[in-house]
């Protein structure tokens, strides 16, 4: 059985699911704690380069093909309140003025907003601190239970 989350009074609705700005946030830190690459052309065998590599911000490394997918996976709706949401934990405004961060957001989106939310430095605290502002958390929230 679901239980039902109750929002603060006044609170504006978010087309996009807690439980899903919350997997960014978990993936998006995963990400951002890897380093640049120290090691340009690692060796085949993972004991060769000792496991640098997983620890190095790649071009092809997974965690943000996965990032790149989930994002772009979202309807325009979820795509346009994420980077509202990340405006508004940014400090671009308040919860007064998510009806305007909203449109901005919507009047910006296009086919690379995954691009653009992923190339924001502090993403995951930006939509942790909008999250807040709605009075949601991701604070209990398993990456195993998505």
């Amino acid at each position: 059985m679901v239980k039902s989350q109750s929002w603060p009074k006044g609170t504006p609705p978010l087309e996009i699911a807690t439980e899903k700005v919350c997997y960014i946030v978990i993936k998006a830190r995963e990400f951002d704690a890897k380093d640049i690459a120290t090691i340009p052309d690692p060796g085949s065998n993972a004991a060769d380069d000792m496991m640098y590599s997983v620890l190095e911000d790649r071009s092809d490394d997974p965690v943000l093909e996965e990032l790149t997918s989930v994002i772009q996976n979202l309807d325009e709706d979820e795509q346009i309140d994420l980077v509202a949401l990340a405006w508004l934990g940014r400090g671009d405004g308040t919860l007064a003025d998510w009806a305007e961060l909203r449109r901005s957001a919507a009047e910006a989106h296009n086919e690379r907003t995954a691009d653009y939310v992923l190339g924001l430095a502090l993403l995951s605290d930006y939509l942790e601190e909008g999250l807040n502002q709605f009075g949601r958390s991701c604070e209990g929230v398993e990456l195993g239970r998505m």
